[in-house]
């Protein structure tokens, strides 16, 4: 397995990877797509591979420790676009460091994507929202206590690290996605450590914050990814009603489950998407 960043080198680190990411794909990417837990399976719309490998061979990847997660790079033409697929990110919670957690997505913006698309599961604070529903990310609360721009400051050919985040998760993109399925609703994520679900006092006071939808991921690679200068979409699968809102025990079985069973109309909605971003 490849070294891990550390926290004095993560942008040259990152350089070096897309560096390699080109070498072995023989191609820039001008998309890349993180699949969170339960859409893995959504790739098989985008259409066949021209290359995959492991992300452990690229350089700085550590592989994911969770179910859902597989540690794959994909590269393909989605409608005359070069895609990159990342099957499966890391997390916080996993002991990583946020260096590690948004590597992937700075070798893909470094590298030449212009958007990255990031989705995830969610819990849905909202009781209007339903397991297997899809929600567009608007904004985001940024509970995890890190952010990937802590430490030394970025090298010059960066910029500072106190980065705008206003329209964060762009306006454009989401009236792209909005054109393909007009009935996305759309939500603020809170983005908490983990991995323990929410107590129902914490998902009340995440309520009262404005969230719609909490998970555990998103929020250090979003602000990576602008810091960076490209833009981002962001993509929810609400996989469960949050604790106080659902009348039932939190699983993460029940994710992954859920995640399945939505899998091709995500698959048909990214397929459709990715070539219009």
């Amino acid at each position: 397995m490849c070294a891990a960043p550390s926290t004095s080198e993560p942008f040259s680190l990152a350089q070096r990877a897309a560096e390699e990411l080109v070498r072995r794909t023989g191609a820039a990417p001008e998309v890349a797509v993180v699949l969170g837990s339960g859409w893995g399976a959504a790739a098989q719309a985008f259409g066949a591979a021209e290359v995959e490998f492991p992300m452990a061979e690229i350089p700085g990847f550590v592989g994911p420790t969770v179910p859902g997660h597989h540690g794959t790079l994909r590269s393909l033409q989605v409608g005359g676009r070069q895609v990159l697929v990342l099957l499966g990110r890391v997390h916080l919670y996993e002991g990583r460091s946020p260096a590690q957690v948004v590597h992937a997505v700075r070798m893909a913006v470094i590298a030449g994507a212009r958007v990255v698309v990031l989705t995830n599961a969610a819990g849905g604070l909202d009781p209007g929202f339903r397991p297997g529903q899809v929600v567009l990310v608007r904004d985001h609360v940024n509970l995890t206590g890190a952010s990937p721009l802590s430490g030394e400051e970025p090298p010059a050919a960066y910029r500072s690290r106190f980065v705008d985040l206003t329209d964060l998760y762009a306006s454009r993109q989401r009236e792209v996605a909005r054109s393909i399925d007009g009935s996305l609703a759309e939500g603020v994520y809170a983005a908490l450590r983990g991995p323990h679900y929410e107590t129902p006092a914490e998902v009340a006071m995440l309520r009262l914050a404005g969230a719609d939808l909490v998970g555990m991921s998103t929020a250090l690679e979003a602000i990576a990814v602008r810091h960076l200068g490209a833009s981002v979409l962001g993509i929810s699968l609400v996989t469960n009603l949050a604790a106080g809102v659902s009348p039932a025990p939190l699983d993460h079985a029940e994710v992954l489950a859920v995640g399945a069973a939505a899998v091709p109309g995500l698959g048909r909605l990214l397929a459709d998407l990715l070539p219009r971003l």
